[in-house]
């Protein structure tokens, strides 16, 4: 039942010694142009404007898409009320 235990030890050593021999060079990231941080922050071209005013329009068209969903739902669940509530009444 240790085995396992001394193979996992084992194993994990190893990995330990490969990931010590990588050299992985890391890359800074770019800075902004300088008249942005002038500015006192960045442009609405920098927090996707155009791709922001999308996403807004297509979550507004899915909520009237919604709303009229839960609107035809309630409207068929009524007229089925109605139609049942003569039957029932006997």
């Amino acid at each position: 039942m240790h085995d396992w235990k001394k193979e996992l030890d084992a194993l994990v050593a190893e990995a330990t010694a490969f990931a010590k021999t990588l050299k992985i060079d890391v890359e800074r990231p770019q800075r902004f142009p300088s008249e942005d941080i002038e500015q006192g922050g960045l442009s609405s071209s920098h927090y996707g404007g155009r791709e922001r005013e999308e996403i807004k329009r297509r979550v507004e068209r899915f909520q009237a898409q919604q709303r009229r969903f839960m609107r035809e739902r309630e409207e068929y669940a009524d007229s089925l009320l109605r139609r049942i509530k003569p039957v029932t009444k006997t």
